[in-house]
């Protein structure tokens, strides 16, 4: 017997088996009326009444519904209102600009999107058939209670999420998750997590990034609470840490950063029971070690990638390393881990990371010849290098694509420099990514100005900001007389990161 794998199976077992639980508390402080605490019973009638006031606008099985919003019981429970009944799901980076979140639902051809409050006015000039404001207003029109939704035919191969990256180039790629690949990196990462039914997770990774790396599924399957928190503060983290039990959060580097930085003004940290999930780029020693010997909390690295739905490898402490140091724990923590279970990674000759496996995207929304460039035989070509070693665990060493990870976040940088670049005063631009202790990498311009230019470096950070989401917008602008480049006029950009990175191992941090 075969039965389909969709994402709907997590939040139907939630309900049959921990019906009366609670699922949920809402982030309380939104500008949105909170959800306050729902149980799986009711998280599930509501999923179906989104599903039924889909039908009766008339968004037919397949249409994509975008959401530009924070973390919220709301988007949580869209995950499984939309994408369970047949429909595909677009969580939107609320960080972005109009002109990005504009292009992204024409891209995906939205017919339905729904806007956070505190974006109502800097969205307003996005576009979509059906267009709502969440709270009051979606609530009324979107949510058809008592009204069973129309049936779907189960397809495990059919698109359930598309979400946006971007990448290497200036416009960002849609990335089709299918229903398979979402239930099989749930259930992988659960597994390898060791989620069960007394996990109380924290929701410190935003949920549109990758589908909260799958762990809205995971969590919801096992009958976990979800405790939503709207924007990331170390001491609110510690506080929801300590007021609900918290036992597992994940995040970038810079979120365990402040963590690390609440803590040190004497905030409990509910020692010895708390696992965190990192990912992003592989924080450094010194941050591993303090994570485990400060707050007494697991350290968990992950390695993976938006096409990847996302893990592909993970690494935990392993009962080999009983006997070591904890600074010498923590270096072996530094790698990127292990492939997961049903996952194979290796590294080609050109030192490229490359893995296949069943949690690979099905390829980029509309865009086929891209598609076809990081999906090569069978392999998916991630474009960060690395190697092998001992049992099989991989290191992340450099980035073979001009990628800046920054808190986390994927910044494009040739997306950076035509923003630069488009100031009347900018002659010349290079965006890379240099080390930095809070954000991993930082985002530096190095910019050549027009002849007889008084262009500063705040006015053109300021003006960048009117383009880009802040989190992509350069941190710091040097002024150069010229930029490095071949004698065919290709800015030779390993030249220009070299001095920031002397010295150091790893080509990222």
């Amino acid at each position: 017997m075969k039965v389909a794998l969709t994402i709907v199976d997590h939040l139907r077992r939630a309900e049959q088996v921990y019906g009366d639980r609670i699922a949920v508390i809402d982030e309380p402080d939104q500008p949105a009326a909170s959800w306050g605490s729902i149980t799986y019973k009711e998280m599930a009638r509501r999923a179906r009444a989104q599903a039924a006031g889909l039908d009766a606008l008339g968004v037919p099985q397949g249409a994509r519904v975008a959401v530009v919003s924070q973390n919220s019981a709301r988007l949580l429970t869209a995950f499984f209102g939309v994408s369970g009944y047949g429909r595909v799901l677009v969580p939107i980076n609320f960080r972005l600009v109009a002109a990005e979140v504009s292009y992204i639902v024409e891209h995906c051809g939205a017919e339905v999107l729904l806007v956070d409050p505190e974006l109502e006015e800097a969205l307003a000039d996005v576009t979509a058939k059906h267009k709502f404001v969440i709270g009051a207003e979606s609530d009324g029109v979107l949510y058809k209670y008592d009204t069973e939704p129309q049936a779907w035919e189960p397809d495990e191969d059919a698109t359930a999420t598309i979400n946006y990256t971007s990448g290497t180039t200036a416009r960002p790629k849609g990335v089709q998750l299918t229903h398979r690949s979402l239930w099989v990196n749930a259930a992988v990462f659960g597994w390898q997590l060791g989620i069960n039914d007394r996990d109380v997770y924290l929701h410190t990774l935003p949920q549109f990034h990758v589908n909260g790396w799958g762990l809205v599924y995971s969590v919801t399957a096992m009958g976990g609470t979800h405790v939503i928190l709207r924007k990331v503060d170390g001491p609110e983290i510690l506080r929801r840490i300590e007021n609900h039990k918290i036992t597992l959060l994940c995040g970038a580097p810079a979120v365990a950063n402040t963590v690390l930085d609440a803590a040190g003004t004497g905030l409990p940290t509910s020692r010895d029971s708390v696992r965190m999930v990192v990912a992003g780029a592989p924080p450094p020693t010194k941050t591993i070690e303090r994570i485990g010997s400060e707050l007494g909390w697991e350290f968990i690295q992950i390695y993976g990638l938006t096409e990847t739905s996302p893990l592909l490898t993970m690494n935990r402490m392993r009962s080999e390393w009983d006997g070591l140091s904890s600074h010498d724990r923590a270096s072996k923590l530094g790698a990127a881990g292990a492939p997961a279970l049903g996952v194979q990674v290796t590294v080609d000759a050109e030192g490229e990371v490359l893995a296949r496996g069943n949690t690979v995207m099905n390829g980029y929304w509309n865009q086929p010849e891209e598609t076809r460039k990081a999906i090569v035989d069978g392999w998916f070509h991630s474009g960060d290098g690395g190697s092998v070693g001992e049992n099989n665990f991989i290191t992340i060493a450099d980035r073979k694509k001009d990628v800046i990870i920054s808190g986390g976040e994927n910044v494009s940088s040739i997306e950076v420099e035509d923003a630069l670049f488009s100031h009347p005063d900018v002659a010349e631009v290079a965006v890379i990514g240099i080390p930095d202790e809070k954000w991993g990498e930082l985002v530096l311009g190095l910019v050549v100005k027009s002849a007889g230019s008084s262009l500063t470096e705040d006015e053109l950070i300021a003006y960048v900001k009117t383009k880009l989401a802040g989190y992509k917008c350069p941190k710091r602008i040097e002024f150069r007389e010229e930029l490095a480049r071949t004698a065919t006029g290709k800015l030779q950009k390993f030249i220009l990161r070299a001095p920031y990175w002397e010295g150091r191992e790893k080509q990222i941090n």
